[in-house]
Formats: C-alpha cells, structure tokens, sequence
C-alpha cells in the first residue's frame, strides 16, 4: 500500500494548540471591542452565487481573479466568498425592514487565490465591522477610534492613514485624466509606497495618458507641500468632486481631533485603496515598527454597493473596517507578544498513584468555575511541573497517596514557588 504524502494546500495552514491560543486572544480581544462599540454579530455563508461576488459592486477585476469558483450538483455555479463585504451588502438588500443605522460585526473565513507572504494566505480570517445608515463622517471616526481601542488592547501600535477617493477622483479629473481611465490610475497610485514615483510614471504612461497628464500627476505625487489638506483647496473651486471630498476630510479630521486620535492618524493624499468599491473615506492601519509591511487592517466607505446589488440608485450610506486575524498573529511573532499570552488553565492536577481520587478533585475544582487540565498520562512530579512551567500554568494541585489519607490535597504556586494545602472529602 502506498504511503500517503500528507501536506496542507498552499497557502493554507494548521494552527497548532500554542498559536491557535494566541489566534483566539486576539479574536476575543477584537470581539469583545466590536460589542463595546455597540456592534450585532452576523454571519453569512462562506458559499456564494458567483454572480454576486462577480458583480461590479464586489472586489473588482484584481480580486475576481483570485475567487475560488466551483459549481454543485444543479450545475450552478457558486464560489467562495473573498471578503465579508458584498455579503454583508446582499443581507442589507434582502431585509428591508432591517432598522437604521445598523452596525454588524462578523469573524469568518475568506478565500483568495492570490500570491502568498509575510501573514497574506489564501484562507485567512477577516473581522469586519460595517455601519449602514449613517451619512456623518462621525462614522468613520468612530470605527478609527475602535481601531485605535483594538490594538491599544493588543499592545501594538498603530498609525492609520486615512484619505477620501474624491479628493483624487477630483485632482486626476483636474488633470484632464480621461474619465474611463480614472479608476486604472487609482490603482497605480495606489501602489506608490511598492513601486516608487518612476514606477507610477512608466504605469501611467503605458495607460495611454497624455505626456502632459502623467508630467502634472508626477508633480503633484512629488510635490512637498501635498501632506496639507490646504494644498489641495487652493485647486477646488471648479471641480464638485474635489470640493466634496475636501469637505469630508475636514470633517473627519475635526473628529479625530476632538477624539484626540491625531497622534494615530495621519492624512495620506495618494492612499488609493485597490477596491473600486470605495466612494469616499478610505483607511489601512500599519504598524508602526514596519515588523510587517503590508496593512493589518483597512475599510473605506462604499455608498452605492447595496443599492447596486438591489438594482436600483438608491444610496445606502455605508462604511466599514476590516482586521486580518492571520497578519495580526504574524505581527504578534515578529515582536515576542505571542510569548506573553497567559494560560487558559486555572488549575493543572497532578495525581501521584491517586487517578480516581484526583480525577474527582478536577471534578470539584471545575463545577467550581474553574478552568482544570487533569494529567492522564502519569508524568512524574518533576515532568508536570516542567511542562506547567512550559504553558505558563500558574497552579498545580499535586495529590499523592499521603494527601488522600489525611483527605487533603496541595497547590503549588509555580510563580512564587509557595505551596498551601486544602481540605477535601475523599
């Protein structure tokens, strides 16, 4: 009989007991955060028509790429949700009664077929929230806030750079950018942090734009003064778009000022955002130290999807932000937080020649709320201890034949090395 060659799909992986443990902190550190803010939990089918999530309102032509389709037994073809956005989008268009504004939170996982690195797989964990309902940039301030609250919480710091599509939409118009090519050089712009001003400027160019729109673009990427918002009014009397977006960045701001958020967030005119989903406000969180390059969480607000998923113009105002579990755990690695995360285990028992009586001691010590390994593979004192110390279990009950006789058991306290004995009924 041939052997099988056992190994996960590319691209996917196992999480063992000593990551999956940090994998939930930071779950658990972002769900309790999401129900803080006054988030419902939903969740939506990992399994879509593909015409839903191929609807020009989804991912776009990048991430179309990348969807996993298959068909079932009818025929009908379906794929794997990339993101936890358009379906969020079709629960909204498929209950109308749904009360306004509603803000969801949902933890699932997505699929891309896309390349693999530094904490990107193609089956990853997404934790989004999404308001609907609500027009305020106030909106947008407070996932920013929550964001901040987040990794406050997780010890990591964050900056998160923020800008609005209008405002570029509105420049590139400016700068005779004819207006089919305007979502293509978005998404050139929007890889500027990756391929540099000369690697934008020989993009553009391949694009068919005139000599004289890639020259204006280079100068106003390059131009030093573009990190102040009052750069970009002396050009807005002429363009709607432009003014717009200028207006709702001011809005925005005067709320991250007023939340003191402004040492974390930091106005960035050629954040792009690749999604053509996005129609105002965009945001990627980084880390600070760099330890990962790529965002670790990102949103933006997206006005039209739901109602272009129902078939009509009517503009549902919606905003959202997603976190990648999977990168925030890469993070955690890189700078040693994942070495500090306390065990789940209240109570290790150790029993020494005495299982039935230890057993019901775990018994005991779990009906009395408490969080009991029982060791069932007769370890020496010396190895449980060891491993105690290993998993950072802070409490080992330790029950040999002489505690059973004088009905008693001993708890070791493995920080301060201090041992105390408790009565107990055998």
């Amino acid at each position: 009989m041939k052997k099988m060659d056992y190994q996960n799909v590319k691209g996917t992986q196992d999480y063992l007991p000593e990551a999956e443990v940090i994998r939930r902190k930071v779950r658990r550190t972002l769900e309790d955060v999401f129900i803080q803010y006054g988030c419902k939990p939903l969740e939506t089918p990992i399994l879509n028509y593909s015409e839903l999530l191929s609807s020009k309102y989804g991912g776009g032509a990048e991430i179309l790429e990348e969807m996993y389709c298959l068909s079932d037994r009818g025929e009908r073809e379906l794929a794997l949700r990339y993101d936890l956005t358009i379906p969020f989008a079709k629960v909204v268009a498929m209950n109308p009664n749904l009360r306004m504004p509603f803000k969801r939170y949902e933890i699932g996982k997505v699929f891309r077929d896309g390349p693999i690195k530094t904490g990107r797989f193609r089956e990853f964990t997404q934790c989004d929230v999404d308001i609907v309902g609500v027009e305020s940039q106030i909106a947008e301030a407070e996932l920013m806030e929550m964001a901040v609250e987040v990794f406050k919480k997780l010890e990591l710091d964050v900056m998160i750079h923020f800008n609005n599509r209008k405002l570029l939409m509105g420049m590139l118009e400016l700068l005779n950018t004819p207006s089919e090519k305007i979502n293509e050089v978005v998404l050139t712009l929007d890889k500027l942090e990756k391929i540099g001003v000369e690697g934008v400027e020989a993009e553009l160019l391949e694009k068919d734009l005139s000599i004289k729109t890639v020259t204006m673009i280079k100068e106003l990427i390059v131009d030093s003064q573009n990190k102040d918002l009052q750069y970009f009014e002396q050009y807005a009397k002429d363009n709607e778009t432009l003014i717009q977006g200028i207006e709702e960045l001011k809005e925005l701001m005067s709320y991250i000022k007023y939340l003191n958020l402004e040492n974390n967030c930091i106005f960035n005119p050629f954040l792009a955002r690749g999604l053509e989903i996005y129609t105002g406000t965009i945001y990627e969180i980084f880390l600070t130290n760099q330890s990962v390059k790529s965002s670790i969480g990102s949103g933006g607000r997206y006005d039209n999807a739901i109602g272009g998923l129902i078939g009509t113009n009517q503009v549902f105002s919606t905003v959202g932000i997603s976190f990648g579990l999977d990168v925030i755990y890469t993070a955690m690695n890189l700078i040693g937080k994942g070495n500090l995360v306390e065990s789940e285990i209240d109570y290790y028992v150790v029993p020494i020649n005495t299982q039935r009586e230890s057993l019901l001691v775990a018994s005991y010590l779990r009906q009395a709320g408490n969080n009991v390994e029982f060791e069932m593979g007769n370890k020496k004192l010396s190895k449980a201890l060891e491993r105690a110390n290993k998993e950072n279990v802070r409490y080992v009950v330790i029950i040999g034949e002489d505690e059973v006789r004088n009905n008693q058991y001993k708890v070791k306290d493995m920080v301060s090395g201090n041992e105390r004995v408790e009565s107990f009924s055998f």
